[in-house]
């Protein structure tokens, strides 16, 4: 699942790919925005940990799964 976080007063935004179902990743997000903790915490494919204070987040766009790609065109 492909997870892009935009940041306020940053040129870029930050993307990533986890593990976590769209609904897993809608209540993880949640959590940090309603919750008491102030961090939005997501770990990637690779084991990496991506933490955002909440706020400063401008928005989260939860994308579509991806299938692995194999051979050498795109489908």
């Amino acid at each position: 699942m492909e997870i892009k976080i935009g940041v306020q007063h940053a040129a870029r935004e930050l993307s990533l790919e986890s593990d976590l179902s769209a609904e897993e990743a809608e209540k993880t997000i949640s959590a940090a925005l309603t919750g008491k903790n102030s961090l939005l915490v997501l770990s990637d494919e690779k084991g990496r940990k991506i933490i955002v204070p909440t706020d400063r987040l401008a928005y989260v766009e939860i994308g579509e799964p991806t299938s692995r790609r194999v051979g050498f065109g795109a489908l």
